[in-house]
């Protein structure tokens, strides 16, 4: 039997023993490889699948690491892992002690820029192009790889208005393949779409009035003409643009006729490519379809909501408004500092607007809620999904940075919900119309309640609840990980109390003075950062009132905490159930 030609590859080196001809047996060898192990394993697959030849042709003409390759996001990198060093280990891929899942500077030095983001690899390889200038290497190539999704976005941008006017030797490849995680929306998805269809782009097109060489586009699964291309731009001096056409989930058919579902599918049969089913009978709902089906409900009854998303409406649910009411639910792209100032925009023409975006992803727009919402004390309403650890997708994904940040955050409220049903009851709350903003925060995956389509009641801003009353130790959590403290103290009688404020800012001082007055021990829990999060405002709160108790935090440790299951980064990060039992125990 005839050995595998990918069998005799480690790195690009090897990949250039090959002949041009052997190269498409090399691609449908890699591309089995991928969905072989995706299948069991799981990770992304679809944008992988499509980069294939991409990948192989970049690796085989370019003489990478010297020259600099980056991958915008990184859900496209797993053949680039694959030619670099880490085929034999690519099982672990997301798993616990495992490669990581994007590229990471400190796994590899064929990974030149860390990713999980996207639209930054424009901006990173203008930085290296720049640097490379300055030392006088005018030789080494610069190469950026983006999606048309990730191009729309205004950081994007950003580095195209640059890098038009510094004359480096920089090359950007355009991935088009018309879908992001999501498939892409606006005027620039039209724009490049027309390009698609053979209509060759005038002088004056968006790409060249930005001082850039356009090129393109080209079938980017035809290795001849990509290697033909790359040999050319090797010498073309100036930044300069590729367009390439590729299909997402490229080879596995269910994959190109359902790339939403076959971003990550999950486990599937390698075979024939259909999904694992599973049985989710009889579970509870995930916390976003619970979003996503309250939103709904209350926009049919109340005509001032609006629903907006940047670029995540399947994953965020906002799906199902978007699909009943279009007119009021809007996926703006990725452009998240966009989607917080049009909710800031809406929110002072008197509409209620709901602005879900990932935890992770609200970073991107920092300035835009404290300067355009919270600044002007606008009512926009932030549903703040896949909060906490949210496992696999590791550091660059972890939601566990945002009661920090918002918490010091003036005008806003910031609320996490112990289940399901808190939840409805906080959008219940939020859409009758709040004098400040509100940021309400929930993890990803299933909650508790199974039955949780129950009537929504108002809450009461700032108020917390007594789950169970103690004597010797009170344990304050917010949000879901209340029912870690639970499992904890269930067999601890009278002893231990549990406290949940579902709000964090503003805190139930009432209540929390006669925690402070009862009890000498207090531990808080939270999904989040120590440093600035839930726990020090108990702190702070006490050390302003000369109170002396004895207060321990449990929360994220001031490190990255990088990728494996939820419950093994929560036993790693100590509030596990059974990690907070033994804190429990040992002050006692």
């Amino acid at each position: 039997m005839q050995k595998s030609l990918l069998s005799n590859i480690r790195y690009p080196s090897d990949l250039k023993k090959l002949s041009p001809d052997q190269l498409p047996k090399l691609a449908q060898e890699l591309r089995d490889f991928v969905i072989n192990i995706v299948a069991t394993k799981e990770g992304h697959l679809g944008a992988s699948l499509g980069v294939i030849e991409l990948t192989i042709a970049l690796h085989y003409i370019f003489d990478t690491p010297n020259d600099l390759l980056v991958w915008d996001v990184g859900h496209q990198a797993y053949p680039h892992k694959i030619l670099t060093g880490r085929k034999d280990v690519f099982h672990t891929n997301r798993q616990l002690g495992g490669i990581s899942g994007f590229p990471k500077r400190s796994e590899s030095e064929y990974d030149t820029f860390g990713v999980g983001h996207s639209s930054t690899s424009i901006s990173a390889t203008l930085g290296m192009a720049i640097a490379s200038k300055l030392k006088g290497d005018i030789q080494k190539q610069h190469i950026a790889v983006i999606g048309d999704a990730s191009i729309a976005s205004g950081m994007a941008f950003e580095g195209l208005n640059h890098a038009g006017v510094t004359d480096t030797n920089m090359l950007v490849i355009l991935n088009d393949n018309a879908i992001g995680i999501d498939p892409s929306v606006g005027a620039l998805k039209e724009y490049l779409t027309k390009a698609t269809v053979g209509v060759k782009p005038r002088k004056n097109n968006i790409i060249e009035a930005l001082n850039f060489n356009y090129f393109g586009p080209i079938d980017g699964h035809d290795l001849q003409a990509l290697l033909k291309t790359f040999e050319k731009l090797k010498t073309t001096k100036g930044p300069k643009l590729l367009h390439i056409i590729t299909t997402k989930g490229k080879g596995l058919k269910q994959a190109e006729e359902n790339q939403v579902k076959y971003h990550a599918p999950g486990k599937f049969n390698a075979s024939t490519g259909d999904l694992i089913p599973k049985d989710n009978s009889g579970l509870p709902p995930k916390f976003q379809d619970v979003f996503g089906y309250t939103i709904l409900e209350l926009a049919r009854t109340n005509k001032k909501i609006v629903g907006i998303t940047p670029a995540m409406p399947t994953g965020s649910s906002l799906k199902y408004m978007m699909d009943e009411m279009p007119d009021r639910a809007f996926d703006v792209g990725i452009a998240e500092q966009h989607a917080v100032t049009l909710a800031a925009g809406m929110a002072t023409q008197g509409f209620v607007p709901f602005c879900t975006i990932y935890s992770t992803f609200l970073q991107r727009a920092y300035d835009q809620v404290i300067h355009d919402v919270a600044l002007q004390d606008l009512p926009v309403i932030f549903c703040i999904d896949r909060a906490g650890i949210v496992g696999e997708d590791g550091a660059t994904h972890h939601g566990v940075f945002d009661i920090a940040h918002l918490n010091c955050i003036p005008n806003m409220i910031l609320a996490a919900p112990i289940n399901e049903i808190e939840l409805r009851h906080l959008l219940y709350t939020a859409s009758l119309g709040l004098e400040h903003p509100i940021a309400i925060r929930y993890p990803r995956g299933r909650g508790h309640i199974i039955d949780w389509k129950i009537p929504m009641r108002k809450l009461e801003i700032g108020k917390g609840a007594t789950l169970k009353k103690g004597i010797e130790i009170a344990v304050i959590s917010t949000g879901t990980i209340a029912h870690h403290a639970t499992n904890a103290i269930e067999a601890t009688e009278e002893l231990i109390g549990h406290y949940h404020f579902c709000f964090i800012k503003p805190l139930d001082i009432n209540l929390l003075k006669q925690i402070l007055q009862q009890y000498k021990t207090i531990i808080t829990i939270e999904d989040g950062i120590i440093k600035g999060g839930f726990g020090s405002s108990i702190i702070d709160f006490a050390n302003q009132h000369h109170f002396k108790n004895n207060i321990i935090n449990l929360g994220i440790p001031d490190q990255f905490i990088h990728h494996g299951t939820v419950n093994e980064l929560y036993g790693m990060c100590g509030i596990s159930a059974e990690k907070i039992k033994k804190v429990i125990l040992e002050n006692l």
